[in-house]
């Protein structure tokens, strides 16, 4: 039993040799003595890189919400399951016990039953931050149906991608969602996005903001009506152990993005275990994570994971800066909150701020911090440690992807010695290797190279939704028999891991992956452009923001330059969305080529970062006389 929460240094060694010395032993034992199941796995796990192809618990059965909610009813009915904040700060909070959570997604998923959601159905969410996001995910996890969640910071053009992309028979959707003092016609962007998405039949839509929005008759429905009408209970779907949970989209440095596909045995199974120990969660903790669960972070740490061990998970509906830059430790105090898990970019912007916000509040409830999303720079961990900590939380800096559907590296708090800028040692299970760029398996300390994971583990992503041939180019041929994460790192003197960014054309924007790919296709699409090239470079809050270097055709030559750049932005606004935006954005005759055309993005990037006496060589390039006048004309 004490193999599920480690409370010691030596501890988390003994267990981390136990579980790379057998796997299937551990994960077995793991599996058994902690979830309910309708029947036991034959086989625990078979895997092939090569193809690449993993199973784990082949042959189980279960139902993933049965073991985040049936099972705590007898002795946590009454306990909250879901605290939800809202985006107003004079509203009152909403707990939601874990009796209510189980009714409610059961009338959610008989609702979706009667507008003809089966097994198997893509069901596409695109809500702001209510519960009703966390119920809907539930709900379609209940009755076997695939749930895709969308940002709903995204636009109509990006969400009607992943609609089509996945062929989502619904959408659920709110007449609009609050961010701060605005509010967003969310309706209107669901409307834009289903004139491009024949297989949509059915629209659900909560009620939010109360605004007057456009419903199509026969697809459009509005849900608290049909919700009042739904019957209380829902037998549970029982699934195959691999049978798909969700589907989630990642970008990818080409083009579409990724719809990564997470099976329902391991996924529930580890996104529960990694929670219990990296939280250190105990019975009547108070836990918060700040992300949308629009993105992996809070479909493993905001619903499936807290759920899944019974705790108390916080749902905030609203943004950092609202009504001021103290509404998180307010939140903090109010709700007495234990565990408090963060992205970098917030926690800069915070600091921007000085301590006077955070001096107005207790804080001595929080016992553990934690970060994701990106690397966290010295400056932004020294802040959080002293102002918000008090020296006394550990601060668990969590290193994971998309793909890879729960956390690999990161400290255990209480356990392992934290050095700021490194996510430490891998979590239990988790077999990381550092490669060269020949495809050699660097063994010492004190090295840096391409960060590869060796062994499978239980929540990673099967496949890319319709596309198995790009999940395997993408991950699994540039090292042979290694799943590659698309990030660098380096090991210290220790063995400990910092993660050193991407190497691949991903750019990490205040926590999320953008791939300049899209961007770059959106810029070009204006009529004045005739190609770009899009760049990060170091920025104070948002760790990395977006330099893009714009070519014009002679037609646009003239043209009012700041205009321009606003019309660019709107584009990339309107085709993505406005995470996506450029901060700066340069006009330049050419761009640095090689001599087979390819435009040479590190010398942009040196330029971008201040760094132009770092260029190297340049002679060979096929134009290397504009990289002076790029230099000259540097924003």
């Amino acid at each position: 039993m004490s193999n599920y929460h480690i409370k010691s240094f030596e501890e988390y060694f003994q267990v981390y040799r136990k579980s790379i010395e057998n796997p299937e032993v551990f994960w077995e034992e793991i599996a058994e003595e902690h979830f309910t199941w309708r029947k036991k796995w034959h086989n625990v796990l078979s895997w092939d890189f090569t193809k690449p192809e993993v199973k784990w618990f082949e042959g189980a059965q279960l139902n993933v919400t049965e073991n985040c909610l049936d099972r705590h009813l007898s002795t946590r009915g009454d306990k909250t399951a879901i605290l939800f904040e809202p985006n107003d700060p004079n509203a009152s909070a909403e707990h939601i016990t874990y009796k209510q959570l189980h009714e409610r997604v059961c009338k959610f998923a008989n609702v979706l039953k009667s507008k003809g959601i089966q097994k198997g159905d893509r069901v596409c969410i695109y809500l702001p931050m209510i519960p009703e996001l966390a119920i809907s995910v539930l709900a379609c996890a209940r009755i076997g149906a695939v749930h895709s969640v969308v940002f709903a910071g995204f636009s109509a053009t990006a969400l009607s991608t992943r609609v089509n992309d996945c062929d989502a028979k619904m959408v659920i959707t709110s007449d609009g969602s609050y961010r701060g003092a605005k509010t967003i016609d969310l309706k209107g962007i669901v409307d834009d996005a289903l004139e491009d998405c024949p297989g949509v039949d059915a629209v659900l839509v909560a009620k939010r903001i109360n605004s007057d929005i456009n419903m199509k008759t026969g697809r459009d429905h509005w849900l608290q009506p049909l919700l009042d009408d739904a019957y209380g209970d829902c037998v549970i779907e029982i699934m195959d152990a691999e049978d798909p949970l969700f589907i989630l989209y990642t970008s990818g440095s080409t083009g579409m993005p990724k719809g990564m596909l997470h099976t329902s045995a391991g996924y529930m199974v580890y996104s529960a275990y990694t929670f219990k120990n990296v939280f250190d969660y105990r019975e009547n903790d108070v836990y918060w994570c700040t992300a949308d669960i629009g993105w992996i972070t809070g479909h493993s740490y905001i619903v499936y994971g807290p759920l899944a061990n019974g705790a108390t998970t916080v749902m905030f509906e609203g943004v950092p800066s609202y009504p001021d830059f103290g509404r998180f430790w307010d939140i903090v105090e109010k709700h007495k909150v234990n565990q408090f898990y963060t992205a970098p970019t917030a926690i800069r912007a915070l600091a921007k701020h000085g301590t006077e916000l955070v001096e107005k509040h207790d804080l001595s409830s929080l016992k553990v911090l934690g970060t994701v999303g990106e690397p966290i720079n010295e400056e932004a961990w020294h802040w959080y440690n002293e102002n918000i900590g008090k020296k006394k939380s550990p601060i668990v800096d969590t290193w994971w992807q998309t793909e890879t559907g729960g956390i690999m590296i990161t400290p255990i708090p209480f356990s392992t010695p934290t050095k700021p800028t490194y996510a430490t040692l891998p979590f239990i299970g988790i077999q990381p290797v550092l490669m060269d760029e020949n495809g050699k398996e660097l063994g010492d300390n004190q090295v840096d190279g391409r960060l590869c994971i060796k062994y499978p583990w239980p929540s990673m992503a099967r496949t890319i939704w319709g596309n198995h041939q790009r999940y395997k180019d993408t991950y699994f041929s540039a090292f042979e028999n290694m799943y590659f994460t698309g990030d660098g790192a380096l090991r210290d003197e220790v063995g400990y891991y910092r993660i050193t960014g991407r190497v691949d054309d991903v750019i990490i924007v205040s926590g999320h992956n953008l791939g300049t790919a899209p961007i770059e296709d959106a810029i070009n699409e204006h009529q004045a452009v005739a190609e770009s090239a899009i760049v990060g470079f170091p920025h104070d809050v948002k760790g990395n923001a977006l330099y893009g270097y714009v070519t014009l055709k002679d037609s646009g030559e003239n043209r009012d330059h700041d205009n321009l750049r606003k019309e660019i932005n709107q584009l990339i606004t309107d085709r993505i969305g406005p995470i996506a935006k450029l901060d700066k954005i340069q006009f330049t005759n050419g761009l640095p080529k090689t001599r087979s055309g390819k435009i040479m993005r590190r010398i942009l990037r040196k330029i971008a970062c201040n760094e132009a006496d770092q260029l190297g060589d340049i002679s060979t390039l096929l134009n290397p006389e504009v990289v002076d006048e790029i230099i000259n004309n540097a924003i």
